[in-house]
């Protein structure tokens, strides 16, 4: 099993219905999710060129069975463009229940 964690740019969302999107199609897909919408963690990143960046993010989780990069990359990619970003920061983290 795995967790697996998306970092969603709450000032990039084009608007509520990126999230609520996101929510259905990872629900849809994995039979549920988890979206840590009430307080966004705060980023603090900082360019080659030595410029400092903040944002906000909401986190979403879904548990999996395996972890399928390839479909995972893409759904990074769609995300992106979604949220009109670079990159998505996604963490697949491997899960076990005692």
């Amino acid at each position: 099993m795995y967790l697996i964690q998306l970092l969603l740019p709450v000032a990039a969302a084009p608007d509520a219905d990126a999230f609520a999107s996101t929510r259905e199609e990872l629900a849809d897909k994995f039979g549920g999710v988890t979206a840590y919408s009430r307080a966004p963690a705060e980023g603090i990143w900082r360019s080659p060129a030595g410029e400092e960046s903040r944002d906000s993010v909401l986190m979403v989780e879904v548990l999996v069975e395996t972890f399928d990069r390839p479909w995972w990359r893409a759904y990074r990619d769609r995300l992106a463009r979604r949220f009109r970003q670079e990159e998505i920061h996604v963490r697949a983290i491997p899960a076990e229940f005692p």
